[in-house]
Parts: C-alpha cells; sequence; structure tokens
C-alpha cells in the first residue's frame, strides 16, 4: 500500500509525502504583497512536515483578486517577497506551489472577518468593477461586467505573466484556479456563461478558456515543473456543470499539459445541496482518477480534499485507491504539525521532516 508519507514525483519535482497543504486564503497582503504572515504562516507549516504547500488564492491581475487583501503575482515586487517565502519553505524541506485565480463575479469582495456582511466592496474602499463571462451578479454582489472577447486574451495573458514570475520566485508547481465560481469556473458553468461567441454554448465553447490558459502557462512554466488544476468536479444543483463533465474535462487537460487534478467541488452558486460531511468529496477524487487520458493510457493522479482530519482516515483515501495525495486544510490551520501527529498515529519514519530544533519534543514511544 501506499503511505502518505511516500513521496511523490510530478515532472521533475518530488515532494517529500503526500501531505499537502491545500490553498486557503488569508486576506492578510496589502497591495497583493506577502508579507510576515505569510513567511510565518507557511514557514510553520513547512517546519510541521508537509509535502507540498500550495499558497493561497493569488491574483494574476488587480482586479483577479478576491478581496483587497489578497496576494497578487502581476508585478515584481510581489514576486520578490513570494521568493523569500518559498526560499524558506525549500530551507524547510518541503516544496511550495502557489494557485493562480482570477475571482470573476466573485471579486471585490468583503472578507469573512472584516466585519461587513458578505458583499461587494465599494469603490470608496478600494474595491472595483468586476467580470464574468455573463453579466449576471453572485447574489448579494455587485453585477459584473461581461469580459468582451478582444478582452479574454488580456485574461489569458495575465495567467502566463503570473506563471512566468511564479518560476522566478521559486514555486515548484502552480495551480490554476477553475473551481469554487471563480472565473474560470464561471465560464464552465453553463449557469454563470451564457455566451454566445466561441467561449460560450457548448461544452467545447465554455471549456475553451481554461484550455487556453493552461497552453499559455504551459509555454512560459518550465518543463521539468508539474502544472495543477483544481476543479470543481460537480456544482451539485440542477443544471450546472456535473461529475460527467469533470470526466470529459479531465482527459483535456492532460492533452493540454496538466499534471495533476485537485478534486473539490461547489461554490458557484448558493442554496446547491452539498453533502457536507467527513471526506465528502473523496468520492469525486475517486472517480476522476479512473479517467483514462486522451490517447487511452493512465489518466492524471488527483488529490482529495474536504473535512479529511484525522491520519487513519487520510491514510485509507490511498488504500482505497481515491486519490494520490490528501490535502489536510482546516485541521491544518489548527494543527501545523499535522503530518509529525499522523507519522505517531500510523507509526510511520517521520525522519527527513523533523526539524533538528524540535527533537526533543518528539511524540513519547508507545
Amino acid at each position: 500500500m501506499t503511505s502518505i508519507f511516500d513521496p511523490i514525483t510530478l515532472r521533475g519535482v518530488t515532494m517529500r509525502n503526500r501531505i499537502w497543504l491545500p490553498p486557503m486564503c488569508t486576506y492578510q497582503a496589502k497591495d497583493g504583497i506577502p508579507n510576515e504572515w505569510h513567511l510565518v504562516h507557511y514557514g510553520t507549516r513547512a517546519a510541521g512536515g508537509f509535502g507540498l504547500l500550495i499558497a493561497e488564492a493569488t491574483g494574476v491581475v488587480p482586479e483577479g483578486r478576491i478581496t483587497p487583501n489578497c496576494c497578487g503575482l502581476w508585478n515584481d515586487a510581489q514576486r520578490d517577497a513570494w521568493a523569500h517565502i518559498v526560499d524558506f519553505v525549500h530551507k524547510r524541506g518541503a516544496s511550495m506551489g502557489v494557485q493562480l485565480g482570477h475571482a470573476g463575479r466573485k471579486g471585490s469582495s468583503w472578507w469573512d472577518f472584516s466585519g461587513h456582511t458578505e458583499a461587494s466592496v465599494s469603490a470608496a474602499d478600494g474595491g472595483w468593477q468586476t467580470v464574468a463571462p455573463s453579466p449576471i451578479a453572485f447574489p448579494g454582489y455587485a453585477m459584473p461586467r461581461e469580459l468582451t472577447t478582444a478582452e479574454i486574451p488580456g485574461v489569458i495573458n495575465g495567467f502566463a505573466d503570473a506563471a512566468r514570475r511564479a518560476d522566478e520566485a521559486g514555486f515548484d508547481t502552480i495551480e490554476l484556479h477553475s473551481a469554487h465560481g471563480y472565473l474560470l469556473f464561471e465560464f464552465l458553468s453553463p449557469l454563470t456563461n451564457l455566451r454566445t461567441d466561441e467561449y460560450g454554448g457548448d461544452f467545447a465553447g465554455r471549456t475553451r478558456l481554461l484550455l487556453e490558459v493552461c497552453d499559455a502557462v504551459r509555454s512560459v512554466w518550465p518543463a521539468d515543473k508539474p502544472l495543477i488544476v483544481r476543479i470543481s468536479a460537480t456544482e451539485w444543483t440542477d443544471d450546472g456543470w456535473t461529475l460527467d463533465d469533470t470526466i470529459a474535462l479531465a482527459p483535456l487537460l492532460g492533452a493540454n499539459g496538466v499534471d495533476f487534478i485537485d478534486v473539490s467541488s461547489g461554490g458557484n452558486v448558493p442554496g446547491a445541496s452539498i453533502p457536507i460531511g467527513p471526506g465528502y468529496q473523496v468520492p469525486l477524487a475517486g472517480t476522476v482518477r479512473q479517467v483514462k487520458a486522451a490517447d487511452g493510457g493512465p489518466g492524471l493522479p488527483v488529490s482529495a480534499v474536504g473535512l479529511i482530519t484525522e491520519p487513519h482516515q487520510a491514510q485509507q483515501v490511498l488504500d482505497n485507491g481515491s486519490a494520490d495525495v490528501v490535502e489536510i486544510g482546516r485541521a491544518a490551520l489548527r494543527q501545523p504539525y499535522w503530518p509529525l501527529w499522523a507519522a505517531h498515529e500510523l507509526k510511520a519514519d517521520a525522519a527527513g521532516i523533523t526539524q533538528p530544533p524540535y527533537n526533543r519534543g518528539g511524540y513519547p514511544k508507545d
């Protein structure tokens, strides 16, 4: 059986184990620039033993941020700030990725501990005009402006430019955010994409932007570094994006330079009937993992995420063949040394992830 502590190699990058930190927004940046908060936040979890840390949603353009306090990679000052953090994470033995995204109609929003209700930030408070595939507002948010066909190459170039800076900052991998109702997923969903041009209509039209972004990023991203896509495998609602759509998309992602799929779900429309519970998204990952490549060969490896909190539960995901990697999110916010605890619980060898200054703090032998 594969252990969550076994390394995994994607292209030329080997992650020391299969316990990954998923991207989780912290809303602590100013002008898109990460700071000491991010150094401590990610550095602690690198010291805690995670194999790969994926930095939070990072805007490829200013209007691509979810909130005014989100990180960015549209300029060199942001790149240089990230480089310091990436270097520190590498010195702790972990790999580091960054989630590149564009928030679309869910941008310019208040963060959840801002003291404001969930709504759009006004221009007076630092907000901006949002854009989307179609002029359909997320409930409670301002109306987005429909992207023109002529503007779409600018969005694609924004992703490519951010990917180039991510490489210069030393990131080991990129994750493209095509989930949770942000711009790339808004184009995928028939609920939010009502366009009649080449970027709308049927499945081929609605997936065009994501695939073109994959191609553009792959063209500037080094051949020895992997490319990840996060996808909402289903919207959990009638007439939306479905698991069958994701099954059809997976081989196309592989054919367009993607190496790994981070399987999540939901987030595009409120009120969806999501069966939230421990490991509720694991079956989705298991299904996507079985999808063959476009040439009939093995499909892409996947990660499972969503209320995976206990070490034996995480190991079972791999034992069942549901995923190649487990992502520990909210549990890692309360326990940044989760992998060290998991090694103790699973009686696994934690050599190579324990930081020498903490050796005296090891769990007692049973």
